[in-house]
C-alpha cells in the first residue's frame, strides 16, 4: 500500500534539503588542474647543450638515428623506455633525471672568471673568450677575440644568413668578409656577412682586442 505521509516541513512551510553526500564534496574534473607531462625532448637537449655534444655526437653514441632524436628533442615524438634509456646512458645521467621537474633558474647567475671557456688558437696568435651561455651555442654568440700581433682568425662559412658584428676594442683590425676589406680602429663596428669565408686579422703591430656578435641565420 502507497504510503500517504507528506514530506516534513520546516517552520517556514519549505521542505529541508537533502543531506549532502560525500561526493557533493568532491570538486567536477574540469575544476582539477591537469598536470602537464614533463617535456622529455627538452631536457635531452638541455643535458646534450651542457655537454656540448652536438645530435650527431648524440646520436652515434646512443645508438638513436638523428632524425629521431630531433623529433625527440622537439617534443614531436616520444622516446620508448629503451630509447631513453640508450640517451641518457650516452648523456651520463639517471633515466629518472628526465622526468624531473626543472629548477627554478636564479634570479641572477653569475659566472666567474674561470667559468668563462677559452678558445686558444696558438698557432693562429688568437684566444677567444666565450662570454655567451652555452644554450645559446649556434643561435646568439659573443666572444672576446684577443688577437697577437700577425694573429687572425680565419673562419669557414656559417649557416645561410648568418652575419658577425665586430666592435674593436684595442689596437687595429683587419675584417675580410664577401671579397671586400675593410680596417678598423678602435671604437669601429664592422657588420658582415658570414655565410661565406671571412677573416678578421691584426693589422697593427701591438695587440688587438675586439667585442664579437655571431647571429646564426
Amino acid at each position: 500500500m502507497a504510503s500517504t505521509r507528506k514530506p516534513r516541513t520546516d517552520p517556514a512551510g519549505t521542505v529541508p534539503d537533502a543531506p549532502a553526500s560525500a561526493a557533493t564534496n568532491v570538486p567536477p574534473a574540469s575544476a582539477v588542474p591537469a598536470t602537464a607531462p614533463p617535456r622529455v625532448g627538452e631536457q635531452i637537449q638541455r643535458l646534450r647543450t651542457e655537454r656540448k655534444m652536438t645530435l650527431d655526437d648524440l646520436s652515434r653514441a646512443a645508438g638513436v638515428s638523428k632524425s629521431m632524436l630531433s623529433e625527440i628533442e622537439r617534443d614531436k615524438a616520444n622516446p620508448t623506455i629503451a630509447v631513453a634509456w640508450r640517451l641518457t646512458n650516452a648523456l651520463g645521467v639517471k633515466l629518472d633525471s628526465l622526468f624531473a621537474a626543472p629548477k627554478a633558474p636564479e634570479a641572477i647567475a653569475v659566472a666567474g672568471p674561470h667559468d668563462i671557456p677559452t678558445l686558444h688558437g696558438h698557432d693562429a696568435g688568437y684566444q677567444l673568450r666565450v662570454w655567451g651561455p652555452i644554450e645559446l651555442a649556434g643561435h646568439f654568440e659573443w666572444y672576446e677575440l684577443t688577437l697577437k700581433p700577425g694573429g687572425a682568425l680565419v673562419s669557414a662559412a656559417h649557416e645561410p644568413g648568418t652575419r658577425e658584428h665586430l666592435t674593436v676594442l684595442q689596437g687595429s683590425i683587419e675584417v675580410e668578409a664577401a671579397g671586400a676589406t675593410q680596417r678598423l680602429r678602435a671604437a669601429d663596428t664592422a657588420r658582415y656577412i658570414a655565410d661565406q669565408p671571412h677573416a678578421i686579422r691584426n693589422a697593427g703591430k701591438g695587440e688587438a682586442r675586439a667585442l664579437l656578435v655571431v647571429i646564426h641565420g
